[in-house]
């Protein structure tokens, strides 16, 4: 029996036709090219059902609210598929790839995001391969976690970044090694993969929550470090150099963090580094942030951080819980 492969087309790049504007979203094309490949004739394709939103998004649009119409949509059909891609603009695609981890509690099939740098409209493109690629991929390996699929890599959802407008390898996963090559043959390396749940998928809700990020530079005033931090804001993702220093000859920045972090706002300290990991222990500079409150983010990227607070924050959780989990590897998100 063949397998089932549910796509959600949310819109970005892949489907888009040229416009007097530039390159634009246009209903009904995508779906009508792909069920049109000749591939898709192949015994060794899955069957497929193509749901496109309305209306289509530029991925710079993607909020929260529609990564958890994604995930619904994922939950409400999770028992009629094998698998499930997710065709998704690449600007935001790193966010919705950190997100829908967390989201998909339980996830014990493959949800694949991907996308293309280049129109399937146009005769040169990276779409056809990406989503043929992502098809295969989908119903031919048990891989039970959220990735994202493109070029010649499969990455971690929440480990991977945006790291090239035009290159069409376009994303990376900095401090994990791909899930899987994309060559000749694709090879998964199983030791990298999540096992597989013991429990039933469940989908969380994320919630309006008031979270942000925040990228320190040198002679940051220390009084837009104290308005960002100002209520209702209740999360901060902290982008940091190195492994997280921050200036100390600042006592009004380290005041700042101190009177966040005793009313309650989480403070997460993040690499700017695109490799490596937070370490607040191994300089003066980096221990002054940890005495203010701040939390280490260890070799997470901004985006899962990001998400990561974001649903714990939608679990009505405790400060002190909240800052444990944030420093907890949950869906592999990190290394500490």
């Amino acid at each position: 029996m063949k397998k089932r492969v549910y796509i959600i087309y949310t819109g970005g790049t892949i489907g888009m036709q040229p416009t007097s504007e530039g390159y634009a979203p246009a209903p009904g094309y995508l779906a009508e090219q792909i069920l049109s490949m000749p591939e898709l004739k192949s015994e060794l394709m899955p069957e497929v059902e193509i749901h496109e939103y309305d209306p289509l998004l530029d991925s710079a649009n993607m909020t929260p609210e529609d990564w958890y119409k994604i995930a619904r949509d994922i939950g409400n059909h999770y028992n009629n598929y094998d698998g499930f891609i997710i065709l998704h603009g690449t600007d935001t695609m790193a966010y919705t790839a950190s997100a829908l981890p967390f989201m998909l509690e339980g996830l014990g099939k493959p949800v694949l995001l991907t996308g293309s740098q280049i129109p399937l409209c146009e005769v040169r493109n990276d779409a056809r391969a990406n989503i043929i690629t992502a098809l295969t991929v989908a119903a031919n390996f048990n891989i039970p976690e959220v990735c994202l699929c493109f070029g010649n890599q499969l990455l971690r959802g929440c480990r991977s970044v945006k790291v090239s407008t035009d290159g069409l390898d376009a994303f990376a996963s900095p401090n994990l090694p791909p899930l899987g090559d994309i060559g000749v043959e694709i090879r998964i390396h199983k030791n990298l993969v999540l096992p597989a749940p013991q429990s039933t998928l469940q989908v969380q809700e994320l919630k309006q929550v008031n979270v942000g990020a925040l990228p320190l530079w040198p002679g940051i005033p220390a009084q837009v470090v104290r308005n960002f931090l100002q209520p209702p804001l209740q999360g901060l993702i902290l982008r940091a150099y190195g492994v997280g220093n921050g200036p100390t000859n600042n006592a009004d920045f380290l005041a700042a963090l101190e009177e966040a972090t005793a009313r309650g706002v989480v403070i997460v300290d993040c690499t700017q580094c695109l490799r490596g990991s937070v370490h607040l222990g191994d300089y003066a500079t980096g221990s002054a942030l940890a005495r203010a409150g701040v939390i280490s983010g260890f070799d997470m990227t901004a985006e899962a951080a990001l998400a990561k607070l974001s649903y714990l924050f939608s679990q009505n959780l405790p400060v002190d819980e909240i800052k444990r989990l944030m420093q907890t590897d949950l869906r592999g998100e990190l290394t500490n």
